[in-house]
């Protein structure tokens, strides 16, 4: 795991097409938290070896801030798998922070994708361990799985939901992937979020939801994200630079959010540390130490937004 990527935000992680030259231009001036240049299933099957070329150059070339920088490479029931990471990651250099492997099935197919990043860090002069790894969990498979995968890598960084993919693996009749469904009388992925939730918080990991293909659909879009930022993810792709905006908005606390954490964790040390008091009255509250556990989350998500006490 990259130590420079380790507490960054990824409140949007913004999908970028690895064999589009005007996309990879234009994504730096974006204001995503996180970019992976995607030699997966946003590039066509002739397009793939050629865009590995542009991806490194785009690495290298462009100035990514101090967003989080990834590439997908395609999975490891294609041809390509090898070949991404050997040609992609051996030549990029030290500011690619991260491979993202799709579709991931059990926690074998993250440590293959370990060992094989050792041996190219070795070869291309980087440090063991710099590159990170993201797991895409995107079939009926990898659900059932992702706790093992979860712990399956010291190079974990992320896991993150495949929701279109995940409908097709499970046969759903439907063909909004990633979008509400209101014939079903209730949210139809919510076991699948909290599935994947409960296991990369178990393993201390980010967990990220999938993408809204409606892109010119703003407000269903901020609906959707609500949902899964209520649950506690740390942030959704974007597709589209108007979803980064939306996504920066509902995934950082508010301000007033913010300080009132840290009014909790003050309070709560004075009772304790000064009074000896287990709990106490803020207000019209009761704070206790499960009240300071939440508080403290709230303060990293707003620390990690760039947010300062007022």
């Amino acid at each position: 795991m990259s130590a420079r990527t380790r507490a960054l935000p990824r409140r949007s992680c913004h999908a970028v097409p690895g064999s589009n030259d005007k996309f990879l231009a234009k994504a730096p001036g974006l204001a995503a938290d996180m970019f992976f240049l995607d030699l997966e299933d946003a590039v066509a099957p002739l397009e793939k070896e050629a865009a590995r070329a542009k991806v490194v150059d785009a690495v290298r070339s462009l100035d990514w801030g101090e967003a989080t920088l990834c590439v997908r490479v395609n999975a490891w029931d294609t041809k390509w798998t090898y070949g991404d990471v050997i040609e992609v990651v051996g030549n990029a250099g030290e500011r690619l922070d991260e491979v993202m492997l799709p579709k991931v099935q059990t926690a074998a197919q993250v440590v293959a994708l370990d060992l094989l990043l050792t041996q190219v860090e070795i070869n291309a002069g980087l440090p063991i361990g710099h590159i990170g790894i993201e797991a895409q969990i995107e079939t009926a498979q990898g659900l059932i799985n992702v706790e093992e995968i979860a712990f399956a890598s010291p190079r974990l960084e992320t896991l993150i939901l495949g929701p279109v993919d995940f409908s097709a693996s499970m046969g759903m009749p439907s063909l909004a992937g990633g979008l509400q469904i209101p014939e079903y009388p209730g949210d139809y992925f919510h076991y699948v979020f909290m599935k994947i939730l409960m296991a990369g918080r178990a393993a201390g990991l980010q967990v990220i939801d999938g993408p809204y293909v409606k892109v010119r659909d703003p407000e269903g879009f901020r609906d959707y994200c609500t949902r899964t930022q209520v649950l506690g993810f740390d942030g959704k792709w974007s597709l589209h630079p108007d979803q980064v905006t939306v996504l920066n908005e509902v995934f950082s606390p508010t301000q007033a959010q913010f300080d009132r954490a840290w009014e909790i964790l003050d309070a709560y040390q004075k009772a304790t540390d000064g009074d000896r008091l287990g709990a106490v009255m803020l207000g019209d509250e009761m704070i206790d130490e499960a009240s300071r556990k939440v508080a403290i989350t709230l303060v990293v998500r707003g620390e990690r937004a760039g947010l300062r006490r007022s």
